[in-house]
């Protein structure tokens, strides 16, 4: 393959995914001497379109995992961007409990998309609930790793071609997978989905809470009131200068205190290459 450019694609609410996709398009880049250009398509207005890609592009394409498997409200979206033969290293990054089905998702929808998928990965990330469950993550060790893969990977793109097969990564079938269910230790369901955060008194209505939502759902003329979902990827809370967003919802915060509790292990690093 004669490739031209390397491509950082991601959506990443909270900033963990983007770190990670650049770090290994950036060092891909550098070790193949090729120019580096970053697609963030987090915020609505990115989503009205994408990039041109063609075959001698190679595009490290990142999301989170929500609920096991790629957020579904991108599923959409991510229907409409073509690879016209780009080679593609499909990365997802997960809040320390698993990647689950997110991985083979996303390989699949790149593939089916147009992509060639040779290199894959999943990195544990600080969760969006919490800032102690994977407290500071990607650090220093998963950046190293991040350096690590991308070196291996931007030495297998001068031999790709039209017969590289797509890469194996672990994961169900399309008609086995399921999203990942929250529940009490009673085995109870706990459903978070309609759940918003709240503004306490420390609001100045500045404004960044709405200007950072993926969705677009928060009114930037009374941050108070939504206007569309909420899908909990903490951009809100973890960018807003005052501490003043929060959620108080009995069953996000059971849910938010298990998984810290649950997960408290340094969850590993995969690869695939």
């Amino acid at each position: 393959m004669q490739a031209k450019k390397i491509w950082a694609m991601y959506w990443s609410a909270t900033g963990t995914t983007k770190t990670v996709v650049t770090a290994v398009a950036g060092k891909m880049a550098d070790k193949l001497g090729l120019p580096l250009e970053e697609y963030d398509f987090t915020l609505p207005a990115a989503r009205q379109g994408a990039p041109d890609f063609g075959p001698a592009d190679v595009v490290v394409f990142g999301t989170p995992t929500y609920a096991g498997r790629v957020p579904n409200v991108l599923l959409k979206y991510l229907a409409t961007v073509k690879g016209n033969g780009a080679a593609a290293v499909p990365v997802v990054t997960f809040g320390n409990r698993a990647f689950d089905d997110s991985l083979i998702e996303l390989r699949d929808i790149l593939a089916d998309n147009g992509f060639r998928p040779f290199a894959a990965a999943a990195f544990a990330c600080e969760h969006s609930f919490s800032t102690t469950l994977a407290a500071g993550r990607p650090d220093a060790d998963d950046l190293a790793l991040a350096a690590q893969f991308a070196e291996q990977a931007a030495a297998r793109v001068p031999a790709l071609d039209a017969d590289t097969p797509v890469i194996a990564v672990p994961g169900r079938a399309k008609a086995d997978r399921d999203y990942y269910q929250p529940r009490d230790r009673a085995g109870n369901s706990i459903d978070i989905r309609k759940v918003k955060p709240k503004t306490n008194d420390q609001c100045d209505n500045c404004g960044i809470c709405a200007a950072v939502c993926p969705m677009g759902s928060i009114d930037l003329q009374d941050v108070r009131q939504f206007t569309g979902i909420c899908i909990k990827c903490g951009a809100c809370i973890k960018k807003c200068p005052r501490g003043a967003k929060y959620y108080d919802d009995p069953g996000y915060l059971y849910h938010k205190t298990e998984l810290e509790e649950g997960y408290k292990r340094r969850a590993e690093v995969k690869l695939f290459i």
